[in-house]
């Protein structure tokens, strides 16, 4: 990238050429091509694997927001096309027509389908107050069964005296009964339960299978809530599905089944038994049993799912596989019903995997990779999305998943943004870490390195630490990353003990003790790793998180001022204050063995504010204004405390943001040059350069 020196002298601008230093520097990304990047998601291979539709998503640049549009592909590659705005497309099961979801003229999104032959005939086919979500095609393709909010009232009223007629009164309040009553990027859903609908392909009003106060699909695992899974039988008659199945009771806030709904009569029967959290049904192509994903209630953090397989009729569940790194997903069944292909994180990667009936598991794809399963073909072809640390999104194909499998990218849409650009190496590494209890663990995590990196020199270290606190970080590109490499940092993002995708054990290492010395350890280890190396400046150290990453900054900051300077993105600061706050209040109470009312002193001694007095780093605070999940108030709160205390704080409440605070492009870049800035008024480098410019 050429740098200009421009300098004003007696009214005139004088052009000062490029050194040859300057001249040598790579083209990078930068964070306004941000507004040019793209992502693909959702491939939809057609039914007999040789086409695939898949999201195409874009910056409007106007509108400040991910614009969705449908692409189709052959899957040797050609012919990719746009098709039309929309997204979330699904083929019908002849192929004849694809269902999508696209906003009616009202805004409120709403089914569609369109015809594949030359006419591309579209037709809306429900009329919703509320968004439909996971819809499903029948097998016969005459029926689409999805899940849509079923409005509901409380019937805890009174009655107003007085009120003349035609006056215009305060509209009433929405009377909270339920312990999850929001939810972010959603609000309030105490007005409603999600339940289960089928309306005719071809339009018309739909039918309600399931009804009550409970939700279909919304199985909680950790801090997430996961949208409802759909799976029809074969004989287009019955649809399996997940969720509570009736009204959620305490303690058992996270309870989910597999049901069966009668698509004729709308009579419910529930497979699974017990307490226990279950999901993600997928019938087989027989008809004769149904997989799902789960584990029994447990009194621990995190529980790894495991897989199961059931009798359609019921009976008891046959265990498939336990014990794994983390939990199978995007269930498919073969088309010989004898085997199920799934998605499964393993130390940083995603690739996909098979088992037969029997419990024999075995790779698909192998690969310092990020594999997503979107769908599979009666041909036996997956469509999926695959990225890699150099490798932005794209389609790719995975043929021959029962031997020599083979995966195919067909897609490279970010192609001529990245044209001509060097990206920072990203280097993975291990590492012992040792907490101050004495606990040991070896530690994964990657290195960005700036696209022009001299091993001669130091940088300055900008570490990264993921949200959950039950997550992994993993190999696909991230952009963010790169534009940061690109400026100059040395960029170090790990997976600590509490994270996903190394075990149960490796995740429950944090248990009744987050944050605390493990996490706080193994984030440090990593840091004094670049440092021995000779990579990082120890003098020039950097941090930031979001959510559980926010959380851990201000963890860390309040034990050590080895860092210039700190970011902490949707923080939670104080356990007993946002108990009563956040949209996951039912998760947060587990975190610890008693409530606070009977123990408050692990509630306390981990909440981040405690540790406040001890704090010496000039610490940016930011968090969306519409935060459900880590409230706005966390940061408040750790702000007016670093204020009262002349520690150096900015607090940025992100306009239009729920969880996160670049969800809007141009939050996005607010999000990334405010941390620069931040972190740059603290660089002794910068500072010293400030203070003697070059002449």
């Amino acid at each position: 990238m050429k740098k200009f020196l421009s300098v004003l002298v007696a009214a005139c601008i004088v052009m000062v050429a490029p050194s040859a230093a300057d001249e040598a520097k790579p083209n990078v990304l930068q964070v306004a091509d941000y507004l040019d990047y793209e992502w693909v998601r959702n491939p939809q291979i057609s039914p007999d694997g040789k086409q695939v539709i898949y999201t195409r998503q874009r910056v409007d640049k106007m509108k400040d927001k991910i614009a969705p549009t449908l692409w189709i592909i052959n899957t040797d590659g050609t012919n990719n096309r746009q098709l039309m705005d929309g997204a979330g497309a699904l083929w019908s099961p002849d192929a004849s027509r694809i269902a999508f979801v696209k906003p009616d003229a009202d805004g409120r999104p709403q089914i569609y389908t369109r015809s594949m032959d030359a006419s591309g005939l579209v037709t809306q086919v429900t009329s919703f107050e509320y968004a439909p979500s996971a819809m499903e095609w029948a097998p016969d393709g005459r029926s689409i069964a999805f899940v849509a909010r079923v409005a509901q009232k409380s019937d805890w009223k009174i009655t107003l005296p007085g009120r003349p007629e035609g006056a215009k009164w305060t509209e009433d309040p929405v009377i909270v009964e339920d312990l999850h009553y929001r939810q972010d990027r959603v609000g309030y859903t105490n007005t409603g339960y999600d339940h289960l609908f089928v309306v005719s392909a071809e339009g018309g009003t739909p039918k309600q299978l399931t009804s009550g106060n409970w939700n279909v699909g919304m199985r909680r695992i950790g801090a997430i809530a996961f949208p409802a899974r759909l799976s029809w039988s074969p004989d287009s008659r019955r649809i399996a599905f997940d969720g509570a199945g009736k009204p959620i009771e305490s303690p058992y806030w996270f309870e989910s089944h597999i049901h069966v709904a009668d698509v004729a009569t709308g009579a419910m029967t529930t497979l699974t038994t017990g307490r226990g959290t279950y999901g993600e049904p997928a019938w087989s192509p027989d008809g004769k049993l149904i997989a799902f994903t789960g584990y029994e209630t447990h009194e621990r953090l995190y529980h790894v799912d495991n897989l199961y397989v059931i009798d359609a009729a019921g009976g008891a569940p046959n265990q498939l596989l336990t014990g794994l790194p983390d939990g199978p997903g995007n269930l498919h069944w073969a088309a010989n019903s004898k085997t199920i292909y799934f998605a499964m994180d393993k130390e940083g990667d995603r690739n996909l995997h098979r088992v037969d009936l029997r419990g024999n598991m075995a790779e698909v794809t192998t690969g310092d990779h990020t594999v997503a399963f979107a769908s599979l073909s009666n041909t036996g072809v997956a469509a999926t999305v695959v990225s890699s640390p150099s490798v932005p999104d794209a389609v790719a194909i995975v043929a021959n998943l029962d031997r020599k499998p083979t995966l195919r990218t067909i897609t490279d849409v970010n192609a001529d943004l990245l044209d001509g650009k060097t990206l920072g190496k990203v280097e993975e590494v291990w590492y012992d870490a040792t907490a101050e209890t004495g606990e040991t663990a070896r530690v994964q995590g990657w290195i960005v390195y700036p696209p022009d990196y001299d091993a001669s020199k130091t940088y300055p270290l900008l570490l990264s630490i993921h949200g959950g606190p039950n997550a992994m970080y993993d190999t696909s590109f991230d952009f963010n990353y790169q534009e940061f490499a690109a400026s100059g940092y040395v960029v170090l993002y790990t997976n600590p003990r509490g994270s996903t995708g190394y075990g149960e054990d490796f995740a429950n290492a944090i248990d009744g003790r987050y944050p605390g010395p493990v996490d706080y350890a193994d984030l440090m280890a990593g840091v004094d790793l670049l440092i021995d190396r000779k990579i990082a400046d120890p003098e020039r150290l950097f941090v930031t998180g979001c959510s559980g990453g926010g959380v851990l900054t201000t963890w860390i900051i309040g034990q050590t001022d080895r860092f210039k300077a700190a970011a902490a993105l949707c923080p939670v600061v104080n356990w007993i204050g946002m108990s009563g706050t956040t949209d996951v209040a039912a998760w947060l109470y587990t975190f610890f063995e008693e409530p606070f009312w009977v123990d408050p002193k692990p509630w306390l001694d981990h909440s981040t504010i405690m540790h406040v007095g001890k704090v010496k780093t000039p610490t940016l605070l930011m968090t969306g204004v519409e935060d459900l999940r880590t409230p706005l108030g966390e940061a408040e709160e750790y702000f007016a405390a670093l204020k009262y205390r002349g520690v150096p704080t900015k607090l940025v409440p992100m306009v239009g943001e729920y969880h996160g605070t670049s969800s809007i492009p141009s939050n996005y870049l607010r999000t990334s040059l405010m941390l620069r800035k931040w972190f740059e008024e603290f660089d002794p480098a910068k500072k010293a350069a400030a203070a003697d410019p070059a002449p």
